[in-house]
């Protein structure tokens, strides 16, 4: 059940299993004269960051104004964008929280309100809470996407990214990029990890139980075929506070099951219960959360399914939500939460815990303005010194943005549709397919596109472009596959990542249509009909399956920029939608 803020305030007699009160529970009822004063409430505080995506400077990142509700998820929570979300949640428009939360005027505020994220402001940020609520009475947990996102994470394969947790001080995480490196590193970077990794749904597979590759490390657990520790108890303002992990489900199938061979993942609501039980009944916690990879539907659903959980704190989808999401449950009720992307927020959770139950709390999403913060000295010198070897590449002047380039929304971005004429151009193709990826940083007009702008964009560990032939039913196909994956009315079919992005091709997009009849009427950029039979020079990167044969996607990109000096988009091709009239998950779309 997902209320809204006028309701939620109106229950004032919410109780149940998690025993809380939730009248104060939003951000937008907090009038502070500083933006991170968060008065002392209750005497345990839960912090959560979630897919920062490896950006350890400061960054821009532009909010959605395409994130479409379909069926139940109508005008729902996380489908919302600019005016229609802010509304929701009761933020002054204009303002510098609104700025933090939407799309609206982005290119002013940017300028006006400056960059957000970085890790040394972060961790200012979160010393601060930290001594403001005293000594062991708070938790830092990360929802995982921590690892991949930037050209130093790449080369380093997630080290730096491990220090510079150790540094902010994770006490808990869970994962899903994290997977994509080969399982050997992932295994010695949780071991470099201070603080433990937790998922209850990542098990290994009965082959490779026989003779586990992994027999030592600390996580694994043979009578339970599981690779990781499901869960771990934590002592915070004298609670007993449970965290479960929850790692991304579709782990195998987003991304290439030959990084990660022997490990099995999935939903697991039934082990879900089954731990959730098994901890409340063995380890009598006062609290019991999940950190989670889900993504908000599936938090959604899985917290109407799963009884004994009081808070998820989920991440995956980047929606940054100011507050939490009430679920009703058969044993009580849930508050799914989601804190964004980019290292962008910081959500923070005060809970009055006593007699042995959640009485109260207080949540707010604060937003990381690196103007208001300072930088913390030990941090920015670690920064400093892991981006060092990589600094020249990485500053490397490539062309001049002519307008605002992003990615964040369903269908194409501007810098998605830079990435696709990139391989139109460069590999002589007549279409581009390009993965529709959530993470990637924003780029304001005037600014220098460097090297670094564009490993923010594209790197992963599997980076190598194609160039063949696909019929017009092939590329069908793929639209259809891949529109299913993000409109399923069943959050559990949903894997979280947006439209693949396309170049030279423009179609009709009826998103509430069924499987398989999503797309019609594509035609290529001259209006010329595509063909079911006929085939088309096709390009692209990042495949599943077996590894393509071409230069990594961001050498394809840094030759078309170099060769263009200035960049300004000819086209956008993003599709004609139908069916979307009304819906609050859209605004400001040109077609």
């Amino acid at each position: 059940m997902t209320i809204s803020r006028r309701e939620f305030i109106r229950l004032m007699g919410f109780a149940g299993a998690a025993g809380m009160l939730p009248g104060s529970a939003f951000a937008a009822a907090r009038k502070p004269s500083d933006l991170y004063e968060t008065p002392h409430f209750g005497n345990v505080c839960l912090m959560h960051i979630t897919d920062s995506h490896a950006q350890l400077n400061p960054v821009y990142f532009r909010e959605p104004s395409v994130n479409l509700g379909i069926g139940d998820a109508f005008a729902k929570a996380p489908h919302l964008v600019g005016d229609a979300l802010l509304k929701h949640f009761g933020v002054d428009p204009g303002g510098i929280e609104a700025h933090a939360f939407s799309y609206l005027n982005f290119d002013r505020a940017a300028r006006e309100f400056g960059r957000i994220g970085g890790f040394a402001h972060l961790k200012s940020l979160v010393d601060r809470l930290r001594a403001e609520r005293g000594d062991g009475n708070s938790l830092l947990m990360d929802g995982g996407d921590t690892w991949q996102g930037s050209g130093t994470a790449y080369w380093t394969r997630g080290k730096d990214m491990v220090g510079a947790c150790n540094l902010l001080g994770v006490d808990v995480m869970t994962g899903h990029w994290e997977f994509t490196y080969l399982d050997e590193e992932v295994i010695a970077n949780i071991a470099d990890f201070n603080g433990e990794f937790v998922a209850q749904n990542v098990g290994i597979t009965a082959d490779a139980l026989f003779d586990y590759r992994f027999p030592d490390f600390d996580g694994f657990d043979e009578d339970a075929g599981l690779a990781f520790k499901p869960y771990t108890i934590k002592e915070v303002g004298g609670a007993r506070v449970a965290v479960i992990g929850q790692a991304f489900p579709y782990t195998p199938i987003a991304n290439p099951r030959r990084f990660m061979p022997d490990w099995t993942f999935g939903i697991q609501d039934e082990r879900m219960q089954t731990v959730v039980d098994r901890v409340r009944e063995t380890e009598r916690p006062d609290v019991v959360v999940v950190i989670s990879h889900n993504g908000m539907d599936v938090d959604l659903k899985m917290a109407s399914r799963v009884s004994g959980i009081d808070v998820i704190f989920g991440g995956h989808t980047h929606d940054g939500m100011p507050a939490p999401t009430l679920v009703a449950n058969k044993g009580g009720k849930t508050l799914v939460t989601n804190a964004g992307s980019n290292g962008k927020f910081l959500g923070v959770m005060d809970l009055d815990v006593r007699g042995g139950k959640v009485r109260d709390f207080r949540y707010c999403l604060l937003p990381v303005f690196s103007n208001l913060l300072p930088a913390d000295p030990a941090m920015q010198s670690y920064i400093e010194e892991v981006r060092a070897p990589y600094r020249e590449r990485l500053e490397e002047p490539l062309a001049v943005a002519g307008e605002t380039l992003y990615r964040r929304g369903n269908f194409n971005g501007t810098f998605d549709q830079v990435i696709c004429d990139a391989l139109r151009s460069v590999n002589d193709a007549q279409i581009s397919l390009s993965p529709g990826f959530r993470w990637g940083t924003t780029v304001l007009p005037g600014q220098t596109i460097t090297m670094d702008n564009v490993m923010d964009q594209t790197c992963i560990t599997y980076p190598e472009t194609y160039r063949r032939e696909m019929s017009g039913e092939e590329i069908k196909r793929i639209l259809e596959d891949v529109g299913d994956n993000l409109f399923n009315a069943d959050p559990y079919y949903q894997q979280g990542g947006d439209m693949v992005r396309v170049g030279g091709l423009d179609y009709v997009c009826d998103p509430g249509a069924g499987a398989g009849k999503r797309i019609s009427n594509m035609t290529l950029d001259d209006g010329t009909p595509v063909e079911a039979g006929k085939r088309y020079m096709v390009s692209g990167w990042a495949t599943v399956g077996s590894q393509a044969p071409g230069r990594p996607i961001w050498d394809v990109v840094a030759d078309y920029l170099r060769d263009k000096k200035t960049v300004k988009l000819e086209k956008l091709n993003t599709p004609r939608l139908v069916g979307v009239q009304g819906n609050p998950g859209i605004a400001d779309y040109p077609g």
